[in-house]
Formats: C-alpha cells, structure tokens, sequence
C-alpha cells in the first residue's frame, strides 16, 4: 500500500475559492480512482493561500487484473459483423474466442483480458487531466503554446509524491517534483520532502500551518487573546474568521486603535467596513457591550516591532474608509427617509410587476388591512410599509447592502418616526433564514407578512414559481417566512385572505396596469374585496374559494387556480418543515384531507395533537374502531355501488331492535357532541378524546349485532350507523390515511 501526495503551489489563492477547490479537487480525484477500480484507506484534502492539495493512504501498486466474457455475432454472421467484433474486443483473430451454444444457436465468446495497471501510471494520466478541467469560479490564462496553463492565479510548483518517489507527469510544462516552498518571510526554499508527515512538519517549521481548520481556530484563539489582555472583547464573525484563516499562511493577530470619533456612527456600519473592506474584526467593551475604539487585524507574519507599525498603518486605512461611511451617513440624513421613498419609482422591482414603489403601495394597502390579524395600529403598520424600502437609494446601503432595513431603521429614528415604525423598517426582511429571529412586533409582523405575501402572489401572478432546485426569487424562503411569522405570532389570518386584496392577483386585460391609487378599477376592486372579508369571515373554516363569490367573477384578478396554486405551497413547505423535525407524512395528509383550514396555526395545531394523540391507548382506540367500521362500510358500498352517508330513520334510531345498537347510538348522540363541543374551542386533543369513547360500544356493536340483515330497511340502518362513526371521525382528521 502506497501513500499519494499532491500540491498544486501557486499565487495567492482567493480565501473564498478554497473550499469549495478542495471539494472539487476531491471529487475529481475520487472519480478518477473510481474508474481505474483503484481502493483507498483515507482521503484528505488540503488548501491555504499559495497551495491546494491531497493525501490519500492506502492505495495499491496496480490495479486488478480483469477478465472478460463478451457475447459476439452467431457462428457464420457476415464477415463484416465478426471483423466489427473482434475489433471492439481488440482481438486479431476468431482463434482468441470461444464457442458457445445457445437458444438461438452457437455464438462466439470474446475472452478479454487485461493486466492490472501500476498505479503509478493512473495517477500520471489523472492529474494533469484534473488540473486541465479544474472548475474555478474564476482563473486567469498564462503561458503560450503547450505550455499555456489556466489556474486560478500562475501555477509554479507541483508535488506528486507515491510511495515517496516522484511520479512523472506535467502540469502545464511543470515537471512534477518533491520540492515545495514555505513562508514567504519565516520560512525557506524551496525543500524537499519525503511524504505528507514530512511535508506537513517542513511547512510548519517554516511558517506555514497547512490545515484551514487549524488556522482559523489559531486566528480565532489569537484575536480573543489579544482582546483579552486589553480587558475587551472579540466581536465574533464566522464568516470572517473562515476568510482571514484564507488569507494567511502564519496568522498573527495585531489589535489596532480608531479613531474614537467614529463610534458615533451606527455600529453596524463600523463593523461592516472594517468586515468588508478591510477583514479586521470588530471589538467591544464587555462593561457596556458597545464598540470599544479598537480592531483586531491578521498579520501573516510576525513584526519585530510587535505590530506597531502595522497596527498604525491599518489604523490609517480604516480611518479613511470610515471617513467615507460618515460622508454617506450625513448625507442621507440630510436627504430623509420621505425624500428617499419619492425615488423608488425609478427602481424596478420586476419588469412585469413594476417599481419598488409600485410594491410599496401594495404592501402599504395590505399591511393595513393585516393590522387588526396581528394587533398593530393600522396606522403604523400603513407608514412603516411606506418607508420600509426607502433606504434601497440610500448611498449607505448602496455602498453596503447588507445593511437593507438596518440604516432606514437609524434614519426613521433620526427623522422622529415611531419606534414601532422603525423597528418595521428593519424587521421587515426576516425571517431570512432557518436561524433569522421572526419579527414578533405587531407592526413588525404586519408588514413583514404584507411584503412577503405580495412577493409570492405577485410571482404566482406571472408564473415565475420555483421549479424543481431552481428559486432564483426565494419564494421558498418567503413562504417560510410567512408560515414562521404567522406560527411564532400566532396570528389568526387566512391565507386566502389577505391574498384576495393583493392588486397583483389578476389577469390583466387591455394593458389595463392598476398600479394607480386612485384608479376607479382599483377602488372597485378594494371595495369588493373588503365586503368579501366581511362576508367570509362568516364561514366555517376551509370553506373559502373564489369561485363562491358572483361578485369576483367580472374582477379581472379572478384567478382562483392561482390562489389555490399558492395556498397549496405553503402546504408543502409546511410538510417539510415538520417533516425534518419528525411530523409523519400521514399525520399531515389526515389531518389536511378533512377539509384545510387555510388558518395556519389553527392547522398545525390539528396536526400536532393529532400525531400526539394517535401514539396514546385512546388514539389507537380510536383508530381501531373506525376501521372496523369503516371497512365493513368500504366493502359494503363497493358491492351495494352506493355512498352510506346520512343519518338513520328516526324510527331507528329511537327504537333499534339490539340492545348494543341503542347503546351505539346512544353513545355517539353523547360522543359527537362532545367532539363537536371541543372542535369549537378548538381543543382537537379533546374531541379525539370523546371520540375514543365509542371504542367499547363500536366493538359490543359488531359481536352482538348483524349488520347484514336479511330486512334491508334494517341494514340500510346499521350501515348508515356505522357511517355516523366515520363521519364523527372524519370532523377530526382523515383517519383512512394513517398508517400502521
């Protein structure tokens, strides 16, 4: 077994490519061993600022010998069909087959053997054809004629070590070697080495830690010390921290001093600029918790004067860059937040949905009307939405985009608007993510919702819906958005709902764009859709489609597919988020088939306490007396070809002929109203509960009572009672799709 070693040196690689260039270089590596049917014992990968590479143990000297059997033309084919033969076998003559009988006669047997190869020699042909494929994001072509190479930045080294000996191959004209570089100042070079223990330990006594693991935890342990020992504290950055452990080789961290005047700009600002434009790490004070005048930067090398120098220079740096932050800031506080939602319409949000204040109008009108849902001043929620997008032209968040929302937070607070209305402005976006905190502030959430549930409609509404992987709109995300909003908050607003007043749900006819407030069309619309509302919010849950109102039917946005479309993804991102936490896909598919509540937390609830109940004693007594009765119904029905659905004759059921079927009755008469009782309070737990109770009944019912009675008025009765039982059931969730 034999050791591979392999490093393409190079210039200064981008922190960002590395890796994903060490997955890539993985699985290249791996698909070529793959087909040369070569096995290992261990893989891994390496990569730093000047060198990506790999170690793979284990492998063996030569690959197996094969030998094959290949099935060619019948004994006396044409000539022509057996030189084809012999000539994809590589064989010169019939002499080198055999003959064997089948069904349809004899036929000639190729036998095709190959000898193993050394290992050596697939490892020859790999690499340079790995390096000539290598799916940079980004590369630069260098070198003319066969020498032309195209790396990410000039190649200038390669090590190709097996079993420590050299194996013979180009790269780009490079000759592969055993010699390598260090540090660019500690260490020295260039050195040979003898295998990947000596490689590693060479690198390291000369100023190089190899592993991108190691060096972000010694950048990580380094800046919290330094900071330790000033008594301050590390503002933590992972995404940082796995690129400055990109950046440098031999990572020394140095703490530098601002200029204290800066601190009076927003934090997020001071901390993004030194983040984005300069890689330093932000520091506080852990006495008050603010940003202390300091920074952390990461030399790559240690300084004689104990960085200094370097400090002082960085120092100088960050201070112009923050000079230029203060320029944008004042500005835009002189420019306001008002002034700043006047230029949105120049922004195009989507060329078929038109500008950002276009969107603004809609989420406005429909952050208000969500307002009473989550507990908000309509008033507020009303202006929040209209300076929510206003700080897109402002020149902070042109520099830093990041800071979407957070900056019209800062100016809304600068031009004396509400807290609440700030707060809006900067909660707006979340959740943005599966760990982003959930805007729980009643105006927060209001317009939080409005802008997503516009988001989704308005792309339903053009039919850029995700397909398969592809989600270059985030709908996926904004639908998770909403469903967390609404499920944190627990507000009780209808899907459906505030879907029907959203301007973008509508078949344009004529060009006709209602993107005017003041359009008579537009005032229409509103004016129907709120009596719709009102007209709604009468009915049973569940019970909401488009198609019930006459007065929708003229509207040009009556599009029910549509709605029913969306609503039905919100669906399915529900399943998978309970789903990856351990709801049963049946649990979600019974308690959705009675009948969707488009009331979302009043359908997860049901769900919930569904998948609670059915793992208790009464869960699967429940279950067990439905199928009983249900499938008797099932087979019933089939052979009968008619539905048994409705209540028995009132003669039967006042007076049943058995004993056990009057107790049957009697007990359903109790347990229905039971379960109906709690379905109200909307205790689903509790009408399971009550239902659980005709276990006992249902099965005194089956052992002392006929179902099929020879009087066919009597088992049209028996079987319309055991339908009750489904029916009952059926109030709860559809229990014909759990299983087990």
């Amino acid at each position: 077994m034999s050791e591979l070693l392999l490093e393409f040196f190079s210039e200064e690689i981008p922190a960002r490519m590395q890796a994903r260039a060490e997955a890539d270089l993985e699985r290249l590596m791996r698909a070529q061993l793959d087909a040369a049917g070569l096995s290992f014992e261990r893989f891994e990968t390496f990569s730093g600022p000047r060198r990506l590479g790999l170690v793979i143990d284990g492998l063996p000297e030569k690959t197996e010998d094969v030998r094959e059997e290949r099935k060619g033309p019948k004994v006396g084919a044409p000539d022509k069909a057996i030189e084809g033969f012999l000539r994809s076998a590589g064989l010169t003559s019939l002499d080198q087959c055999k003959i064997e009988a089948g069904k349809k006669g004899e036929f000639y047997i190729a036998l095709i053997e190959k000898p193993g190869r050394n290992t050596a020699e697939v490892i020859a042909e790999a690499v340079p054809e790995i390096a000539k494929g290598f799916p940079w994001p980004k590369s630069m072509k260098f070198g003319e004629g066969d020498k032309t190479q195209r790396w990410v930045r000039p190649l200038q080294r390669v090590i190709c070590l097996l079993g420590g000996a050299v194996v013979p191959l180009e790269v780009f004209g490079i000759a592969a070697s055993d010699e390598t570089e260090g540090h660019r100042v500690h260490g020295r070079g260039p050195f040979t080495v003898k295998d990947f223990a000596d490689y590693e330990s060479t690198l390291r006594r000369n100023g190089v830690i190899l592993g991108r693991a190691e060096r972000r935890e010694a950048v990580l342990v380094g800046a919290r010390q330094v900071c330790a020992e000033a008594g301050l504290e590390l503002v933590e950055d992972a995404g940082l921290l796995d690129e400055v452990a990109g950046l440098v080789e031999h990572p020394v961290p140095v703490l530098g001093e601002m200029d204290p005047d800066f601190l009076d700009l927003p934090p997020e600002v001071i901390t993004l600029t030194m983040k984005v434009h300069q890689r330093y790490f932000a520091v506080r004070d852990p006495k008050t918790g603010q940003l202390a005048p300091k920074f952390v930067m990461l030399a790559n090398q240690d300084a004689p004067d104990g960085g200094k120098a370097i400090a002082l220079g960085a120092a100088r740096v960050l201070s112009a860059r923050l000079s230029d932050a203060r320029h944008f800031w004042d500005a835009d506080l002189k420019t306001g937040l008002d002034a700043m939602a006047g230029e949105l319409s120049k922004v195009t949000f989507h060329e078929k949905l038109g500008t950002v204040a276009d969107k603004v109008e809609r989420v406005a009108a429909l952050a208000r009307e969500l307002a009473d849902a989550v507990g908000a001043d309509p008033d507020l929620a009303e202006r929040a939405a209209r300076l929510a997008k206003a700080d897109l032209v402002s020149q902070m968040v042109y520099e830093f985009p990041e800071l979407q929302g957070a900056m019209g937070r800062y100016y809304a607070l600068k031009g004396g608007e509400d807290p609440a209305i700030a707060d809006a402005i900067r909660d707006h976006y979340k959740p943005q993510g599966p760990s982003d905190d959930v805007p729980t502030a009643p105006v927060s959430a209001a317009v939080a919702l409005a802008d997503k549930l516009d988001t989704l409609v308005g792309f339903w509404a053009i039919d850029e819906k995700p397909t398969g992987s592809k989600d270059p709109f985030a709908l996926r995300r904004a639908a998770l958005g909403v469903i967390r909003t609404i499920l944190d908050t627990e507000t009780r607003i209808e899907l459906e709902d505030p879907i029907l007043f959203v301007d973008l749900m509508r078949e344009f006819r004529g060009g006709l764009r209602l993107t005017d407030s003041r359009s008579p069309m537009k005032e229409r619309i509103g004016e129907v859709a709120r009596q719709l509302k009102r007209d709604l919010a009468r009915k049973p849950s569940g019970e909401i489609l488009l198609k019930e109102s006459a007065r929708l039917a003229d509207l040009p946005f009556a599009d029910d597919e549509k709605l029913k479309d969306l609503f039905y993804f919100f669906l399915d991102r529900i399943y998978h988020k309970y789903r990856d936490i351990g709801f049963r896909h049946d649990v979600f598919n019974a308690a959705g088939d009675v009948g969707i509540e488009d009331d979302l937390v009043l359908f997860v609830r049901r769900v919930t306490e569904l998948q609670a109940f059915i793992d208790t004693d009464d869960g699967a007594a429940l279950l067990a007396g439905y199928r009983r009765a249900a499938n008797i119904l099932k087979a019933e029905e089939k052979k009968d070809g008619a539905a048994y659905d409705g209540a028995p004759e009132a003669d039967y059921l006042a007076e049943a002929p058995e004993p056990e079927e009057r107790a049957l009755i009697a007990a359903l008469q109790s347990a229905g109203g039971d379960a109906q009782a709690a379905l109200e309070r909307e205790d689903f737990e509790a009408a399971m509960s009550a239902l659980a109770s005709l276990r006992g009944p249902v099965d005194a019912f089956f052992e002392a009572v006929t179902v099929n009675a020879e009087e066919e008025v009597l088992r049209r009765n028996r079987l319309l009672l055991l339908s009750k039982i489904r029916s009952a059931v059926h109030t709860v969730a559809d229990f014909d799709r759990l299983e087990g």
